[in-house]
């Protein structure tokens, strides 16, 4: 199929300025509201969601994300665990101190003046340059947090099997009161024991959530479909780039088991692949439980596969959303906020503007 752009369906009204013209201009959006199916971020029949990661450069926790749930009008959710958890009061991965280190000290300067009355006093000179900011790089594991996070893992095993499932029901009961559903539960639990992938799936359902999610692989697949069969629940899969590689499919996953099901990303398809994500969605609609929702650079542009604000880039969201919306597929479409967030903005600020974009399109 050759797919276009999708053209606006709202019409523009005619200046003759006639009194029939203006009343139909004052009815349209009365009509449009009583016509076309709104209920929370559920716009014309899609649920438009997002997965917590898009908060990432947010203070966290339960509270914080209901907070952002509700500024930005969101009221289905991909939620990733860790925030789940460590409200609940798991052990910290030390990993995580590695996050936490303090910042490089700035350079010292050869006087003591500010720069700004540097600047004031001597206009002609050159703006001081600000101490550029320190990359994070790669962190090195060290033999000594090697052995911590050996010690973490059997200490957020025990934790986890000893947790009763009534604790993730009260959390639930906070989501609840706002509106928001809990739609997957992201733990990646496909390397975690037998023992933990139980849990992940119990505590998923205790949350509301169809499904578990973790990253696309075969052996992943494979490792968490039985459990997925076993709890009556989804094991839902999320794609990164593979479909740039040669021989990469869903096809080799759709006959494991149909407890399998795909987060679609088509965001990353498009910016790895170039090819219009709508291909994709058709042929596997009914296997595709959500899609995350960016926008992107393509593979030839320069700069390629980068992340851009909604509208700037070239993945076709609307087309996407359309799909979706002509169909009535029961796909969950979720932001994933992946931009860099500008200094005076802010991602809940971003996500906020998402919405919007997509509740345009839809309504």
């Amino acid at each position: 199929m050759n797919y276009k752009k999708t053209k606006k369906r709202h019409a523009s009204l005619s200046r003759t300025g006639s009194i029939l013209v203006l009343t139909a201009f004052f009815l349209l959006p009365l009509m449009n509201s009583c016509s076309t199916r709104e209920s929370g971020s559920n716009f014309g029949g899609v649920e438009i969601g997002a997965i917590t990661y898009s908060w990432r450069s947010m203070p966290g926790g339960i509270d914080n994300i209901i907070k952002y749930c509700k500024e930005t009008g969101i009221t289905s959710l991909e939620l990733m665990s860790g925030d789940l958890e460590t409200y609940l009061g798991a052990p910290e991965n030390p990993i995580m101190k590695l996050f936490r280190r303090p910042p490089e000290p700035p350079a010292p300067q050869e006087t003591t003046t500010p720069p700004e009355q540097q600047a004031a006093s001597n206009p002609e000179a050159e703006p001081a340059a600000r101490p550029a900011p320190q990359p994070r790089g790669r962190f090195e594991i060290t033999d000594e947090m090697r052995a911590e996070i050996e010690e973490y893992n059997a200490e957020i095993r025990e934790w986890r099997l000893s947790l009763p499932m009534s604790k993730f029901e009260e959390v639930k009961k906070l989501f609840d009161e706002e509106g928001i559903s809990i739609h997957i539960v992201k733990f990646e639990p496909a390397r975690w024991s037998d023992e933990e992938i139980d849990y992940a799936f119990e505590a998923a359902k205790a949350m509301g959530a169809k499904g578990v999610s973790d990253e696309i692989s075969e052996e992943s697949v494979r490792r968490l479909a039985p459990f997925a069969e076993k709890h009556d629940m989804y094991a839902v899969f999320h794609n990164h780039m593979q479909f740039a590689q040669e021989g990469f499919t869903y096809d080799t996953f759709v006959d494991i088991s149909p407890n399998v099901m795909f987060n679609f990303d088509a965001g990353h398809f498009f910016g790895s692949t170039g090819r219009h994500p709508n291909e994709i969605i058709e042929k596997y609609h009914d296997r595709i439980f959500s899609i995350h929702l960016k926008d992107k650079t393509g593979p030839d542009t320069d700069p390629a596969n980068t992340n851009q604000v909604w509208g700037q880039g070239q993945v076709p969201v609307e087309d996407v959303l359309h799909l979706v919306q002509d169909n009535k597929w029961p796909i969950y479409c979720d932001i994933e906020l992946e931009y860099d967030v500008k200094p005076w903005s802010d991602a809940v600020k971003e996500v906020r503007t998402c919405v919007r974009y997509a509740r345009q399109i839809l309504i």
